[in-house]
C-alpha cells in the first residue's frame, strides 16, 4: 500500500503543477487585459471568469497534495500532550471526518458538471463557456482528493490494526517542528544542487 501512497503523491504533485499553470496563465490574462485597458481603452473581455475558473481547478488539485504532505491547518494545541495512541484515534477521527467532506464534495461537483454537461450550459458571459469543461476539471480534481483521502484511510486503519500508532501519527498527524525542518533542509539542498546543475 505504500507503494500506491507514492504513486499517488506524485500524480497530486502533477495535478498540482497543472492547477499552478492554470493560475500563472489567468495572471497574465488578467494582466494583458488590464494593460490594454490602461493603455489602449481596449478589453480582451473574460480575465475574471477565466480566473475564476483557474482558482476552482487549481485549488482542488491542491487539496490531495496538502492531505498528503500534512499540510492542511489543524489547531493541535492539545493535540502534541497526548498520549501517542490518543492522538493517533484523534487522527483516524479527523481523516473520517476527511474523507466524508471528500466524497460529499466529489458528489456535489459531479452532479453541478452532469447537469452542465446534459443541458449542454454555457456560461452566461462573452466568452459564452461550455461550463462542463472547468467543471470537469474542477470535478476530477475534487474526485483524486476523495480517492486519495480514502487511501490515506485505509493505510491508517491498517497500520492502527497492526498497533503502529506512531505510523499514524507520521501518516495523518500534524508535523512536528523537527519534520518541518527536516523538509526545508531537503527543499533548500535541492535547491542548491538544482543551482549548481545550472
Amino acid at each position: 500500500m505504500q507503494g500506491l501512497i507514492v504513486l499517488a503523491t506524485a500524480i497530486s504533485r502533477a495535478g498540482a503543477w497543472f492547477g499552478g499553470g492554470l493560475v500563472v496563465l489567468a495572471a497574465v490574462i488578467v494582466s494583458v487585459d488590464v494593460l490594454l485597458r490602461a493603455g489602449f481603452s481596449f478589453t480582451i473581455g473574460g480575465s475574471d471568469e477565466l480566473s475564476g475558473y483557474a482558482l476552482a481547478v487549481s485549488s482542488a488539485f491542491a487539496f490531495a497534495l496538502a492531505l498528503l504532505d500534512r499540510a492542511h491547518v489543524r489547531i493541535d494545541t492539545l493535540y502534541t500532550l497526548l498520549p501517542v495512541r490518543v492522538a493517533a484515534a484523534f487522527d483516524l477521527l479527523a481523516m473520517a471526518a476527511m474523507v466524508s467532506l471528500a466524497s460529499f464534495l466529489a458528489m456535489q461537483s459531479w452532479r453541478v458538471f452532469a447537469q452542465s454537461w446534459s443541458l449542454g450550459a454555457r456560461a452566461l458571459t462573452q466568452l459564452n463557456t461550455p461550463l462542463s469543461y472547468p467543471q470537469g476539471l474542477w470535478f476530477a480534481g475534487l474526485a483524486w482528493f476523495a480517492l486519495v483521502s480514502i487511501l490515506l484511510m485505509l493505510r491508517a486503519l491498517i497500520l492502527m490494526v497492526r498497533g503502529d500508532a506512531m505510523g499514524v501519527q507520521h501518516l495523518l498527524g500534524t508535523k512536528t517542528a523537527a519534520e518541518e525542518l527536516a523538509d526545508e533542509r531537503a527543499a533548500q539542498q535541492a535547491i542548491r544542487a538544482g543551482g549548481g546543475a545550472a
